[in-house]
């Protein structure tokens, strides 16, 4: 699923249609409910993202809120280009947003107001410091690794950069969210800045070629995933003390992480 970096390189990569103005809705896919006629005629005012969503606020009063989910993105394209498993088309008078969703697991919603999800604080913000990332954890028993992909918590932190900021501060993803002492939430804290800056600047991470896999709104692939130092690793020397590189199951999810150094 795209994270925060991926979310953020996307909408980055849609903000000169700001100002736009939508002409015609091409929708081929009938899970999105959308009111498609709701969108005509109107401009794009704004863009931007909350923790993993994509926001487009709209004149009239109206959000357009998208969610990628595991494979979906929105790519800037022109109108006749032959992409596939397109469910959705903006047509704008500058430009076409076409949405990709190979897998149909993504989701748009149009809203009669603005977006209202109740999300965590945003691990980009100013707000978040330390003494922030304490008051998100301290009220949960589960271990840290979870509760950091609780969207409640901290809002577009996944499990790829949760498993990378983890290793960053020698932390074990089994430690008790609510008993990280002082010096471990400012090691971590630091470890969630830096991974997801650095994710920025390398425009997210992308593993292969296929469909599904990530792509920024022009198309380009992110080239952290050459940077990861764990994630995906299962059995390779870990970069920092040379241990193996451990593949365990948390909530239901791969967590990958150094029993060596990560304590």
């Amino acid at each position: 699923m795209p994270e925060l970096p991926e979310v953020e390189t996307i909408v980055c990569g849609l903000r000169h249609l700001v100002g736009s103005s939508i002409i015609d809705v091409e929708r081929s896919d009938p899970r999105l409910t959308l009111d498609v006629a709701a969108l005509a005629g109107r401009r794009i005012e704004r863009i931007y993202r909350r923790g993993k969503f994509i926001i487009l606020d709209l004149s009239g009063g109206r959000t357009m809120v998208v969610h990628l989910r595991m494979s979906g993105r929105l790519v800037v394209s022109c109108r006749d280009e032959d992409l596939p498993y397109v469910r959705l088309r903006l047509v704008l008078d500058r430009g076409t947003i076409s949405f990709v969703n190979p897998r149909r697991l993504g989701t748009v919603e149009l809203l009669p107001s603005g977006f209202s999800q109740r999300l965590g604080i945003d691990p980009m913000s100013d707000r978040f410091g330390p003494e922030a990332l304490r008051a998100a954890l301290a009220t949960t028993r589960r271990p840290i690794k979870p509760a950091l992909l609780d969207q409640r918590r901290i809002a577009g932190l996944g499990n790829i950069y949760a498993a990378e900021a983890l290793w960053r501060a020698r932390i074990s993803p089994h430690r008790r969210a609510d008993r990280l002492g002082p010096e471990r939430l400012s090691a971590l804290h630091r470890g969630i800045v830096e991974v997801l800056q650095e994710a920025l600047l390398h425009m997210g991470t992308s593993f292969g070629v296929s469909v599904s896999d990530y792509r920024d709104a022009a198309g380009e692939s992110g080239s952290f995933g050459e940077r990861l130092a764990v994630y995906g690793r299962e059995g390779a020397a870990c970069p920092r003390c040379g241990a193996p590189v451990v593949r365990d199951i948390q909530s239901g999810r791969s967590t990958y992480w150094c029993s060596g150094c990560q304590l």
